[in-house]
């Protein structure tokens, strides 16, 4: 049996047209410093804002990419790759990231067209980038985006409702559920029941039963007896296996039932399922125990729970939260924008051809905010540009020259900078009905490049 090298391997986490293009520029001889930026091109249906998620991994993989001796050899053996000069291989085994990395915080709120990512190197190490830069980033910012929406409507009338992600046995490998219990912490969410994730990242833990472990006894009342017997401080009851209501009923009459922290609703009408449970907790003076429900939840169901008053505490989201089921991917793309040669010229790169159109040239981007502290507009800037001073920047140096800048930032303090990014949105922006479209513009030096006819502007 083969180890799950697919885990650890990571130079190979690339698509080969990265390599071939590698390769052809060693054989050629190119050497110019390149330009890459990563953007969305498009903003998703039914999503007024995006959250930019997955800095630190990406730069892990920036800092810590090598290729081993037994990952060159297996590339050797690919038809494409043959032929090729020992020296690429050799360049290979000896490749160290060398240039300087730009980016949004992780955590920043960001919109359609804004370059989130942007990486300066030798365009050989640059491109072979690409396939992990989209990657990490898609699969984070999607679901941190998607779980900001979720976070939001749990308290969407001014309530504070917890969100706990228990998606991994539904995100698209295990590997993506851990990502996702790190993008959904980011976004609001209290904990994970993902294991790997909270020893991985810190995330506080979460979990309660199955139904298996209900149906496994003759008496649900003797499951829940059995749970509590080894879990005395940590019970929370599934509740509806059978029937709901009459569990609910049964909980005065165990010995136990002041040690219970919860029940949780799975299934059926949530709305008056859980006003029925409250009812009949509060009545056998049980207010103590909190209310938990799942089962296919998302933001949408959230809301409309939260306005018909259901008085549910938390929410265990899974499948829509791990794989943004409404809308899985983002238009991400890393385009070539900028070649700088080795006499000083720049070199405005674009693609021109209809709906993928690209902004040329290597930019900043700037957000103004009104004197009350809400996000106003974002410019999109030449990268030199002057702007007002009153803008703040939003690509901050990340790596350079091939070296770390400064120390990342903790999850805690990515979490808590989401927030107060959300907290400078307007309200429309949160309206799950309706879609905000955020102003953004190019600046006057920016727009006079891309208006150009030929996207080869030099400088």
């Amino acid at each position: 049996m083969q180890d799950l090298q697919i885990y650890s391997d990571n130079s190979l986490k690339t698509d080969l047209y990265e390599l071939t293009m590698a390769a052809g520029y060693f054989v050629n001889k190119v050497d110019t410093k390149a330009t890459f930026e990563l953007s969305c091109h498009t903003m998703p249906p039914n999503r007024s804002y995006l959250v930019a998620c997955g800095l630190e991994q990406i730069a892990e993989y920036i800092l810590n990419l090598r290729f081993q001796d037994e990952h060159i050899q297996f590339l050797k053996t690919i038809p494409a790759l043959k032929g090729l000069p020992k020296g690429f291989f050799e360049y290979l085994r000896d490749f160290k990231f060398t240039g300087d990395v730009w980016a949004f915080a992780e955590g920043e709120v960001f919109f359609a067209q804004e370059p989130i990512l942007q990486i300066e190197a030798p365009i050989i190490e640059a491109q072979i980038l690409e396939t992990f830069l989209l990657s990490t980033a898609n699969l984070q910012s999607v679901v941190a985006t998607k779980a900001s929406r979720i976070v939001q409507s749990a308290c969407s009338d001014g309530v504070k409702r917890g969100i706990i992600d228990f998606g991994s046995r539904r995100a698209h490998g295990v590997d993506a559920g851990v990502l996702a219990s790190r993008a959904s912490y980011i976004a609001g969410a209290l904990g994970t029941s993902n294991v790997c994730a909270g020893k991985r990242f810190g995330i506080p833990v979460y979990g309660t039963m199955a139904h298996s472990w209900v149906e496994s006894f003759k008496k649900e009342e003797e499951a829940f007896e059995k749970y509590n017997n080894v879990f005395p401080d940590n019970t929370i009851l599934l509740v509806d296996t059978y029937d709901t209501i009459k569990a609910v009923e049964k909980i005065k009459t165990f010995k136990f039932k002041e040690r219970i922290n919860g029940v949780r609703l799975d299934s059926g009408d949530l709305a008056a399922l859980s006003k029925q449970t409250r009812k009949i907790l509060d009545k056998d003076k049980l207010s103590h125990i909190k209310i938990i429900a799942s089962g296919n939840l998302n933001e949408y169901k959230i809301s409309e729970l939260v306005k018909n008053k259901s008085p549910i505490d938390l929410f265990g989201v899974g499948t829509d939260m791990v794989t943004s089921r409404d809308y899985p991917t983002l238009d991400l793309t890393y385009k070539l924008v900028q070649i700088t040669q080795r006499s000083g010229k720049i070199e405005f790169k674009a693609k021109k051809s209809p709906q993928k159109q690209t902004v040329p040239g290597r930019k900043q981007v700037y957000r103004k905010f009104s004197k009350t502290g809400k996000m106003e507009k974002d410019t999109i800037a030449l990268f030199d540009e002057k702007v007002p001073g009153d803008l703040r920047p939003l690509l901050k140096p990340v790596i350079q020259g091939g070296k770390l800048k400064e120390p990342l930032p903790s999850l805690k303090g990515i979490k808590g900078y989401l927030q107060a990014q959300l907290s400078a949105l307007e309200e429309s922006y949160f309206d799950l009905a309706k879609e905000k479209k955020y102003k953004i513009e190019l600046s006057e030096g920016l727009a006079s490049i891309f208006a150009k006819p030929s996207s080869r502007g030099a400088k």
